[in-house]
């Protein structure tokens, strides 16, 4: 078989035609579990910053990767070039939030399975993924650690403070100190008693401290 016997097949010609109302069902169904995905990434976030550009993406991922299977199931050949073309795409947006990944695979994963015509798999999968990630980001696991900054004059302002979280709060680990000739900085995570904060206050009053400041802590620090 000739380079050109191939092109004067049928295989070619061997598509699957989509009626309207096929179409826009599928569409309608990746819209409304590409919205339940972000509803999901709205109700279980506990990053830094919200983005609600990244929620509006979800959404569309799914959309459009529904679209691309459409497209791809209806043609084999169609299939072979747009696994060619998508290979070449590159995609370098940073992400911040490593829960995020979950939300774009889950994305993913709906936008084929509609695609696909698996609707009633879609639905149930995207059910029971949000509940259990909902579950999963209501547990307290651990405790929420806390990152004091303080800033002393000299020593002895330092061994005030100190000695003031050893009663003030229920642990704490220095992570940083930093030594200039303005003073001494210090940055310690700290656990909470009962969540109480009005311990920050005493310390500023502390002599020799210039500055004191609480900040909440999720393991991670921004680049």
């Amino acid at each position: 078989m000739t380079f050109n016997d191939v092109f004067k097949s049928s295989f070619l010609e061997n598509v699957v035609e989509f009626s309207l109302v096929d179409v826009l069902l599928a569409m309608v169904f990746a819209c409304v579990l590409g919205a339940f995905i972000f509803f999901i990434y709205k109700r279980t976030f506990q990053g830094v910053m919200y983005s609600s550009g990244f929620g509006i993406t979800l959404i569309g991922l799914t959309m459009v990767t529904t679209l691309v299977i459409l497209a791809v199931t209806s043609n084999v050949v169609l299939s072979l070039g747009m696994v060619g073309a998508l290979s070449i795409v590159r995609f370098r947006a940073a992400i911040k939030e490593p829960f995020e990944i979950v939300f774009l695979f889950w994305a993913l994963a709906v936008g084929i399975v509609v695609g696909a015509g698996m609707f009633l798999l879609a639905v149930v999968g995207s059910i029971v993924i949000g509940i259990i990630l909902i579950v999963f980001a209501r547990r307290k696991i651990g405790v929420h650690p806390y990152i004091l900054v303080v800033t002393c004059g000299d020593g002895e302002a330092e061994k005030a403070v100190l000695s003031k979280l050893d009663t003030a709060v229920e642990r704490y680990s220095v992570k940083a100190k930093t030594v200039n000739p303005a003073g001494i900085e210090l940055s310690v995570e700290v656990t909470l008693k009962n969540g109480d904060t009005t311990f920050v206050t005493p310390l500023f009053e502390i002599d020799g401290v210039a500055n004191a400041s609480l900040v909440t802590y999720n393991g991670q620090f921004a680049d």
